[in-house]
């Protein structure tokens, strides 16, 4: 069970590629990858929105946020570009202490994450509630760069980077699935690395 302040240690793995899923190559380096400019976001008129099928809204802002039990974590991250950096910290919230706030209905079965700069992207619930998910808001040691999704982004270790938004500004809560961004444009509906879940012809 995830304590309400605490650190979940993963498996610190050599960096070679026989460690990363198939089809990626290990990088020390953490590559910027997005589409579009990179937002101008400033904290005192930032907000995060939890609606759609949940008993009833929340808006949190900044400090109301940053207020929340806080989680350290060392994650894998997998880019679809092929690349992936074993090694990483995060600092900053999990998915699961966001969910308390709310009451879903029993019939929600995906989440999509809503972005500054109006970036999406869906998630099964049951992959979201992994207590490896959270909200980040530091990297390494350091506040998340702008150029990373600072000053907040949703961090899914077990899927593809695009899965992991950045500029993170809301969570909906739905009753079926629906493609986000990349999703519309022939992204994998479920993304995961592990099967090399990249674009939509592998549904098929």
């Amino acid at each position: 069970m995830l304590k309400k302040l605490g650190r979940i240690n993963r498996r610190r793995m050599p960096a070679y590629e026989q460690d990363a899923p198939p089809g990626q190559f290990v990088t020390e380096k953490f590559p910027i990858l997005t589409y579009g400019s990179t937002p101008r976001i400033s904290l005192d008129t930032w907000q995060f929105r939890v609606f759609g099928h949940v008993e009833e809204e929340v808006t949190l802002n900044w400090q109301e946020f940053t207020a929340l039990p806080k989680l350290t974590l060392d994650a894998e991250f997998h880019c679809v570009t092929q690349w992936s950096k074993l090694q990483n910290t995060w600092e900053g919230v999990a998915f699961n202490d966001v969910m308390k706030l709310v009451k879903p209905s029993s019939e929600v079965t995906h989440v999509m994450a809503h972005c500054y700069g109006g970036y999406s992207t869906n998630l099964a619930l049951d992959v979201i509630m992994d207590d490896d998910v959270l909200f980040a808001w530091a990297h390494d040691g350091a506040p998340l760069a702008e150029a990373h999704g600072g000053p907040l982004r949703l961090v899914v270790p077990k899927r593809y980077g695009w899965k992991s938004a950045k500029w993170v500004n809301g969570l909906e809560f739905m009753t079926e699935d629906r493609p986000g961004f990349w999703e519309v444009r022939g992204y994998h509906m479920e993304g995961d690395p592990w099967k090399e879940q990249r674009f939509w012809d592998e549904l098929m």
